[in-house]
């Protein structure tokens, strides 16, 4: 979501990660759009049995596309942050900063309620605005200091009992307190349901959950706000650094590849008992949180060296598509809604996750085409245009000269 300065020539390799990820989070957020919040990204309590394609289906977004894109989104728009306001020498790049992040915040309070609960914009500007202050840091303490917060909130998910060195009857009374109650899942599914009546039946009973479920969002912004910190502080470091402006060795690139490659492999095992075999595993949510920044990185990676190996024209949709990352993030919401919602499509509850892949996949294709048909005639995407406009507090030109 980085919009440099007007005149400042853009980072390929960064348009090409932003197009990458803002895709990749649609494959996520579809379960949302999908289904209730009590019912999303909840194998058991989906609305279809756990079973066949079913599983697999959400056993290929888990261990492909969950947690991985948003990391490199949040990365990103770390970096965003440093393009557009400096490294706080500029107190005029400051104000400029200070006054995005504020209006960036309450398009995330219009998308929230208005459109779907499953914003992250607010989140970002919140955390932009603590962000704000370390963006003058050096690589080595923004990596420093980042690491050591992600690390801290990925090893707090992951209770003691799981740690090699605990009793054995230490891990069994674990596993059982994590057993679901029967009747406890029942109560629950019975709730999704009439959550789900709700939400296809009308245009206001859409948004009468819709608010709810924002709110809830909300009230967990406490515990979102150090790690997506942590990862605009990684994200920003690795920029300064040379690795995700595509400036670093190759050598550098095809070791994060290993590493990061082998860890989802790990995680991809971790995903098939957890979510296939629906087996328990004591701290597993931890152990991913772990796994995903490497897994994230692998995926710059690659496609820094495709970008070396001479992929640019081939991969210049997936660049337009970065390049309008708020536009298009938005649009999914607006499509995803006008699909599922209530006084709309109202198929929620409608469409099992093979058809959810079909929807995202179509989405994809969609604005791969539409992001470089509208960038070859203006300078921008639509709502990148009013985000400057406001910012600036003035009309600049949107249309390119003929």
């Amino acid at each position: 979501m980085a919009a440099p300065v007007l005149g400042k020539i853009r980072i390929q390799a960064l348009d090409v990660i932003r197009g990458l990820a803002i895709l990749g989070i649609l494959a996520v957020n579809a379960d949302g759009f999908a289904a209730p919040q009590s019912a999303s990204l909840r194998p058991t309590m989906w609305l279809y049995p756990n079973e066949g394609w079913t599983a697999v289906s959400y056993w290929i977004m888990d261990t492909l596309f969950h947690e991985k894109f948003l990391i490199i989104f949040s990365m990103l728009f770390g970096v965003s942050l440093f393009l557009v306001g400096g490294d706080g020498t500029d107190q005029r790049k400051g104000r400029l900063l200070a006054r995005r992040l504020g209006i960036l915040f309450l398009f995330g309070m219009l998308h929230g309620f208005g459109i779907w609960w499953g914003d992250i914009l607010s989140l970002y500007a919140v955390t932009g605005f603590l962000m704000f202050f370390c963006r003058g840091w050096q690589p080595k303490v923004l990596m420093g200091v980042g690491a050591a917060l992600y690390a801290a909130m990925a090893l707090s998910a992951i209770p003691t009992a799981a740690y090699p060195n605990a009793s054995p009857s230490v891990r069994t009374a674990a596993e059982a307190a994590r057993i679901p109650d029967p009747v406890a899942v029942m109560e629950r599914k019975a709730m999704t349901r009439e959550r789900l009546v709700e939400a296809k039946g009308s245009w206001a009973g859409a948004y009468r959950l819709n608010t709810r479920e924002y709110l809830n969002v909300l009230s967990g912004y406490p515990s979102l706000i150090p790690q997506t910190l942590a990862l605009m502080m990684i994200g920003l470091s690795l920029f300064k650094s040379g690795f995700l402006a595509g400036e670093s060795s190759n050598r550098r690139y095809v070791t994060v590849i290993a590493i990061g490659y082998t860890a989802l492999l790990l995680a991809a095992w971790l995903a098939w008992k957890v979510d296939v075999r629906e087996r328990l595993v004591l701290g597993e949510e931890g152990v991913n949180l772990l796994l995903s920044p490497l897994i994230s990185l692998a995926y710059v990676a690659s496609l820094v060296l495709l970008l070396r190996a001479g992929a640019g024209k081939l991969l210049t949709p997936m660049a337009a598509t970065g390049r309008m990352a708020f536009t298009n993030y938005i649009t999914q919401s607006l499509l995803m809604t006008s699909i599922f919602y209530g006084g709309r499509g109202a198929l929620m509850g409608e469409v099992d996750r093979p058809g959810l892949w079909a929807i995202t996949l179509a989405i994809w294709i969609l604005q791969l085409f539409w992001s470089p048909w509208w960038l070859a005639r203006f300078e921008m995407g639509p709502l990148e245009w009013v985000w400057r406009c406001l910012t600036l507090g003035r009309l600049i030109p949107l249309r390119k000269p003929a």
